[in-house]
């Protein structure tokens, strides 16, 4: 808990932002978010606040402290609203302050907070520019800001030479960081920019700022640059504040079309007009924005309360469960039993888990209720999912790709591979993501898959089989009109038919199909040619290197051909549906024989390798579409292989390594039996409570020892990545169950 002492922040690849919190009391100072204070003298009347609780949820992170008589709760909220498109494409986030007397009696509240110029740069040593707005007009020192209490504060912080449509790591070179505020209810309002240390000390020792605009522009090392709020409540017992936050690019995504690359314009400027008006409406609309946010989550809550209710792992006995051990290095054997009546011994000086005692296969995390592992598992992936997009008006129809499907009154919708490559819609970064956009809003995979689509068809990509992404480096959407992309042709073209028809299989949009249906049977030919013995390919763990078949990218390719098999009879070509499915029968029968081990236990890592395994996620599909081409007893296998070769933090993704996929995992899960999927579901649960990573969730991490970043044969951080959309997959196989691949959505642009 004392590592929360004042919050600290960075970007994802580890460098610090400077974002400074504090509430004074009574005179008194307390430090709440970040580490300004380390860059000032010792001051007596500046101190840290105590940190107290720290919650999540799908929409919100809270984090409580006490300061004196006063408790501080400082709540974040990223709204993640799937089916409302404008509000969706908004880059923007909250942060409300609020604090409240602990002993019944009024006190003089000041709030302050300040952001560096760290934010609009990743190297320290260009030159940053800023600007404050009132609304929409320039404020120049105090002389024109009028201070009324429905005032919008906004400060403007960029780059003073600009390069649109590049990045560095993760960060845009190009358009605003903003960070805005509102007088409100406070009795005094004013701000600042300026040297950090000029004005935190002022502001600690007369808890006031000047209203004056720094402007000596200069990199963000160099005399600090900060840009700072005040807001004095006078003596009260409560009190609230609202701060708004966000990178703001318009334009915001570089597109190849007919009539050449073209800027496109964020959503949110259909939506609402320029960035002042933007800024305005979501500042304004925090109200509605909790009501809309309270509701997800009250849903998603309801539906995985559901899920459990119907497929709740069987128990085997009332008896009482043992407290189970902490997991520390040095901790001695336990023996123990689990709430399902089950023994089990465990050891932390060895990595593999819980194991039970008769016949050593893994058991799931005692005294850890599944239900509550996997919320807290959606819970924290649903802003990670969502962060990773933008929303954009397409082009004119005369300058689009292609017209198969294209519609202006809705958007393209790009996913920037956060972290590991940096490409535009990669497609095997979008599959994996799947789930979550199933479950929330199909709409979503369909405005995804959009662009990919218009590119294709456009006559963009010259190879036969599906692209990898549509631009090496986001945001620019430009494609490979060479065809020299990452060579994933099976993975590709089997996610393309695989997500064409689940999006179908949600929202029986038969329309869609049939407008994509010619190039969806050219990645068909591809699979029947080359699905069964893909040969030496990449799938999409391409990080863990190329093999020859390999037994889990052969059945994505033979559950897309089955697939294609119902989009042939959705487009009325019976003959060739025939053809389809009889294809993918044959082709899974020689699988099994090609993939199962000799003993019947399990598949294996690559064609007739007898000393390997893997995680089976690609037959999660046929489950989840209802394909019909997998037996029950090839799952009821693997499921009962898993335990065998689990680790405390769960199973290898495969015999070569000691790291997992958590989104893979979770697709596997869906596929095993309740007591196998518990297993599945609390070692990721438990690893969120023990891992020693320090970053956003990852979805790559070592079983064993403290549930690191891979680190041989050189450390991965994959880091805040969409494919934690994989971790919807229970209630995405749940949604298809109740719906019968049938539904509506209601989305609202």
């Amino acid at each position: 808990m004392g590592e929360l002492d004042c919050l600290k922040l960075s970007d994802l690849p580890g460098t610090p932002l400077g974002w400074e919190g504090i509430v004074t009391v009574d005179g008194t100072s307390y430090e709440y978010l970040g580490i300004g204070s380390t860059t000032l003298p010792k001051l007596p009347n500046l101190q840290p606040a105590k940190p107290l609780t720290v919650s999540y949820d799908s929409q919100y992170s809270n984090f409580t402290f006490a300061a004196g008589p006063i408790e501080i709760t400082a709540s974040f909220l990223s709204s993640v609203l799937p089916t409302d498109i404008c509000r969706t494409s908004i880059p923007l986030s909250y942060l409300t302050t609020s604090v409240r007397s602990t002993d019944n009696k009024d006190h003089r509240i000041q709030f302050y907070s300040d952001v560096n110029a760290a934010w609009a740069a990743f190297e320290n040593n260009v030159t940053i520019q800023w600007d404050l707005y009132e609304g929409s007009n320039k404020v120049i020192g105090g002389s024109n800001a009028t201070g009324g209490s429905s005032s919008i504060y906004s400060w403007f912080v960029y780059l003073q030479k600009a390069y649109e449509f590049a990045e560095e790591m993760d960060v845009a070179l190009w358009g605003n960081f903003t960070y805005s505020s509102s007088p409100m209810n406070a009795q005094n309002f004013s701000f600042e920019s300026g040297f950090s240390g000029d004005l935190r000390y002022r502001y600690v020792m007369q808890h006031s700022l000047q209203d004056a605009v720094d402007t000596d522009y200069r990199p963000s090392a160099m005399r600090e640059p900060i840009f700072a709020y005040t807001h004095d409540f006078g003596s009260v017992s409560s009190a609230s504040v609202r701060y708004t936050i966000g990178s703001v690019q318009q334009p915001i995504v570089r597109y190849l079309t007919s009539q050449g690359v073209v800027p496109l314009q964020p959503w949110w400027s259909k939506c609402y007009g320029d960035i002042y008006q933007m800024i305005d409406y979501h500042f304004n609309d925090f109200n509605q924005t909790q009501i809309l946010a309270s509701q997800f989550e009250s849903q998603l809550k309801a539906d995985v309360d559901a899920y459990y209710s119907a497929n709740m792992a069987l128990v085997y006995s009332n008896s009482t469960p043992s407290a189970p051990p902490p997991y520390a290095n040095g901790t001695q054997g336990y023996n123990g039993t689990d709430q399902f009546g089950e023994q089990y011994i465990f050891d932390s000086n060895n990595g593999y888990g819980f194991l039970d005692p008769h016949n050593f296969t893994g058991i799931a995390i005692p005294d850890v209720e599944e239900a509550q592992a996997y919320y807290s598992i959606v819970a924290l992936s649903t802003r990670q999912i969502m962060g990773a997009y933008v929303f954009a008006i397409p082009p004119s129809s005369s300058g689009s790709c292609s017209n198969s499907t294209s519609n202006a009154t809705e958007p393209l919708m790009f996913q920037k591979e956060i972290s590991s490559d940096g490409n535009v819609n990669t497609v095997d970064v979008m599959y994996p993501a799947m789930p979550f956009f199933l479950y929330a809003n199909p709409d979503l995979l369909r405005y995804n898959l959009e662009p990919l689509y218009q590119n294709q068809e456009g006559g963009f990509y010259p190879n036969e089989y599906s692209m990898h992404d549509l631009g090496s480096h986001y945001p620019n959407a430009t494609g490979h009109v060479e065809g020299d992309d990452e060579y994933m042709p099976v993975e590709e073209s089997g996610n393309m038919i695989l997500m064409s028809y689940a999006y179908y299989k949600f929202t029986s949009d038969a329309a869609y199909l049939q407008a994509h249906y010619p190039k969806l049977q050219q990645y068909a030919t591809y699979l029947i040619e080359f699905s069964l013995t893909p040969g030496l390919q990449l799938s999409t763990d391409d990080f863990a290197g190329q093999l020859v078949n390999q037994t889990n990218l052969a059945i994505k390719g033979i559950v897309g051909i089955a697939a294609m098999a119902e989009i042939a009879t959705v487009a009325n070509d019976l003959k060739s549906a025939a053809n389809y499915s009889a294809t993918a029968q044959s082709f899974y029968t020689q699988w099994e024989e090609l993939a199962i081990d000799p003993s019947g236990t399990h598949t294996l890592l690559s064609y007739q390798w007898r000393s390997s395994y893997s995680l089976l996620y690609n037959t999660y599909p046929s489950l989840l579409l209802n394909l019909s081409i997998i037996p029950n007893s090839l799952f009821e296998m693997q499921s009962a292989f898993y335990p065998s070769v689990s680790q405390i933090f769960g199973i290898p993704l495969d015999n070569r390594h000691s790291y997992t996929k958590s989104d893979e995992s979770l697709w596997t899960a869906a596929t095993c039996s309740p007591e196998t999927r518990r297993l599945f579901v609390n070692g990721l649960g438990y690893w969120l409570n023990e891992t020693s990573t320090d970053r956003p969730f990852t979805d790559l991490f070592e079983t064993i020892d403290e549930g690191s970043y891979p680190a041989s044969p050189s450390p991965i951080y994959f880091i805040a990545r969409p494919v934690a959309g994989g971790h919807f997959s229970l209630l995405a196989l749940d949604k298809s169950r109740q719906l019968g691949g049938m539904s509506g959505n209601g989305t609202t642009m």
